[in-house]
């Protein structure tokens, strides 16, 4: 069985509190885009002398096979549904990792709707959301995947109705990493007037102005060319510009009529047009 996970960019992304649990409380809107995985999986039976494989191609994932998400995701089912057989997964990486675009998140939860699906578990939704946010905080918005407004770690999702089919969004991956926990530990927690789903209500060009990730700052002072991509971005026509989770993606949305002219530095990284 294959299935196809995708990518997500964060339309605006505040931090709001710092939590007892050690998290933070969120304010964003998550919105899919159609950048994919390619993800696969052959049951081997009960006989196989192992539990579980994987094969990766495509850009390269980091880490070992113990830290893959969709290892874990197996894992985490394996336990309460004893039932599942030895499988063997195969992972063809298209979207970057660690660039704030959620590939690795992505990856984790369609595992779990592709093994509730081919082995018949019978889990609802709203539960295997449950199973996904052990995975990671924004792991159960890729269980349901529609444009939401996210709210407590990333968990708390409420739709909301945006369509940017008639924009195009332009995606650059300078392959910088980015460390989560640095990102957090240099944020400055202020307080906002307008949610983020408030603001995206408005038309797109007043975004530049209201609709902020609030992990810029930190990331730019430590990576300037991220400030840069943004900029030129904006040079070459961008109604909004912004980067996506703790980065290291920047992405813009144009119109989509607009013939767009990326400059030397910025055709030197990795790039998608959506």
């Amino acid at each position: 069985m294959v299935i196809f996970p995708n990518a997500k960019i964060n339309l605006g992304l505040r931090v709001t509190a710092k939590r007892v649990d050690g998290f933070h409380d969120l304010d964003t809107v998550f919105y899919p885009l159609p950048l994919f995985d390619i993800l696969e999986v052959i049951s081997l039976g009960n006989n196989a002398t192992e539990s579980i494989s994987i094969t990766l191609s495509g850009k390269k994932v980091a880490g070992n096979i113990e830290s893959n998400l969709c290892f874990k995701a197996y894992q985490l089912l394996k336990k309460d549904f004893p039932q599942l057989p030895s499988i063997a997964i195969h992972l063809h990486k298209n979207i970057p990792m660690g660039a704030g675009m959620g590939g690795g998140s992505s990856d984790g939860a369609y595992m779990l709707k592709l093994l509730n699906e081919k082995f018949n578990l019978q889990i609802q939704d709203e539960i295997l959301a449950r199973y996904a946010l052990q995975l990671g905080s924004d792991c159960p918005f890729f269980i349901f995947n529609k444009t939401s407004h996210a709210t407590g770690r990333g968990e708390i999702m409420h739709p909301i109705e945006l369509d940017l089919s008639d924009k195009k969004i332009v995606l650059i991956c300078p392959g910088i990493h980015v460390s989560t926990a640095e990102a957090f530990s240099d944020i400055q927690i202020k307080e906002h007037m307008d949610t983020c789903s408030e603001i995206i209500k408005a038309p797109i060009a007043t975004w530049k102005e209201k609709l902020i990730n609030d992990f810029e700052r930190p990331v730019f002072k430590k990576h300037p060319v991220l400030a840069e991509i943004k900029d030129e971005l904006y040079h070459s026509g961008a109604i909004y510009a912004s980067l996506t989770g703790t980065g290291s993606t920047v992405y813009a949305i144009f119109e989509k009529n607009v013939t767009i002219q990326l400059t030397e530095p910025l055709r030197s990284f990795d790039s998608f047009f959506l």
